[in-house]
C-alpha cells in the first residue's frame, strides 16, 4: 500500500476508536514501529488533534469532539469516482441534485492533470443512456419518478409502507413490509411481503401514488415474515442455471416477479428460482415462452413435467 493511501486509511481507523496504540497501528497495517511513529506524526501535522499518553506502548486517543481532516483522495480513486458518475448518468437515479453537486466538488478538489484525464475519459468512454453528442459528467437531468425519492426516504426510517397503486382499472393500496428495491432499464422494482395476503408482491415504482408508514397495530413481527417466507420458498418447482447468452436475454425481458442471483462476480452465470402455477393456462403458456426466449444457454435443474412438455413441443415448432 503507499504512503498516501496508507495514512488515509489510518486516518478513518484511528477516527472510529477511542483509543489506539503504536503497537495496534503496527499490526493492523503491518508496518515498523519507526513508520508507524511517522505516519501518526504526519496525520497530527494535518490537522487530527491526537492526545499522546505516556506508556510502553505509546498510547493516543482522539479529543473528543473532533472531526476527521480532510481526506485526500488518490489519482486511481478519482477516476473510479468519476466512472461511477459516468456509468449511472441518465439511469433515474433519487437525490439527483445532491449527486450533482458531489460532481462538481469533486472537480474542484483535484489538480488540472487530473482534470485533463477526466476529460479524455469523458469523451472516450461512453455508457448505455448516455448523449454521445453531450457527454457531460454533470449533465443529470434523467430526473426519477417523483414518488422514488419519497420512497426512498421513507423506507430508511420504516420498511412497513402502505402502498396506493395506480393499477389498470382502479387504484388499490398494499400494506407490505419492503424486502427489495431493484433497478433494472431504468427503472425501479419493488419486492415487498403482503401483510394481508401474506405472499411476495411486485410493483413498478412508477404506479405508486402515495407511500404511508403502515399502522404499528397491524404488523407482523420481522422474524414472523422471514418465517413465511421460507415456507413459500418450499413451494418453489422451477430452477434454472443461466449462463451469459440467457442472462442477456433475460435482461431483455423478464416476468415481474421472477429474479435471478448471480453465481460469480462477473454476473455472467446466474441461478433462477421461482413458483409457477401449471394448473393455469395463461401462466403456464407465459413462462413456456419466455424459456423459449432466453435460449439453449442454461441448465435445469428442477421443472414441473407440463412445461417441460411445452418447452418440447416448441423446441419441435422451431425446428419445422
Amino acid at each position: 500500500m503507499k504512503k498516501v493511501e496508507r495514512i488515509n486509511v489510518i486516518m478513518r481507523y484511528i477516527n472510529n476508536r477511542a483509543h489506539f496504540t503504536i503497537s495496534e497501528i503496527m499490526r493492523e497495517f503491518d508496518v515498523s514501529r519507526s513508520t508507524a511513529i511517522r505516519d501518526i506524526r504526519e496525520i497530527e501535522s494535518m490537522g487530527m488533534p491526537l492526545v499522546s499518553e505516556a506508556g510502553r506502548d505509546g498510547g493516543y486517543f482522539v479529543m473528543h469532539n473532533s472531526v476527521l481532516p480532510e481526506v485526500r483522495f488518490t489519482d486511481h480513486e478519482v477516476k473510479a469516482l468519476f466512472i461511477a458518475f459516468m456509468a449511472t448518468r441518465n439511469q433515474q437515479l433519487p437525490y439527483l441534485k445532491s449527486r450533482q453537486s458531489i460532481a462538481e466538488k469533486l472537480l474542484s478538489l483535484i489538480s488540472e492533470s487530473q482534470q485533463d484525464d477526466l476529460i479524455l475519459l469523458n469523451q472516450l468512454l461512453l455508457f448505455e443512456g448516455t448523449n454521445p453528442h453531450n457527454p457531460d459528467l454533470l449533465d443529470l437531468s434523467d430526473l426519477p419518478h417523483p414518488m422514488v425519492e419519497t420512497l426512498f426516504q421513507t423506507l430508511l426510517l420504516d420498511r412497513y409502507l402502505l402502498l396506493t397503486i395506480q393499477e389498470e382499472k382502479d387504484i388499490k393500496s398494499y400494506p407490505i413490509y419492503l424486502l427489495h428495491l431493484y433497478h433494472e432499464k431504468s427503472s425501479w422494482i419493488i419486492e415487498g411481503f403482503d401483510l394481508t395476503e401474506e405472499k411476495k408482491r411486485i410493483f413498478p415504482a412508477d404506479l405508486l401514488l402515495d407511500i404511508k408508514p403502515y399502522s404499528p397495530k397491524k404488523r407482523l413481527r420481522e422474524q414472523e415474515i422471514i418465517e413465511k417466507l421460507k415456507m413459500r420458498e418450499e413451494g418453489i418447482n422451477l430452477v434454472l442455471e443461466l449462463g451469459p447468452k440467457a442472462i442477456a436475454q433475460y435482461k431483455k425481458y423478464h416476468p415481474l416477479r421472477v429474479s435471478i442471483a448471480y453465481t460469480n462476480p462477473y454476473q455472467t452465470t446466474a441461478i433462477l428460482k421461482t413458483f409457477v402455477n401449471v394448473h393455469k393456462p395463461d401462466e403456464l403458456t407465459e413462462f413456456t415462452n419466455w424459456l423459449l426466449f432466453l435460449g439453449r444457454d442454461l441448465k435445469i435443474r428442477e421443472m414441473p413435467e407440463k412445461i417441460l412438455e411445452n418447452v418440447r413441443r416448441g423446441l419441435d415448432l422451431y425446428r419445422e
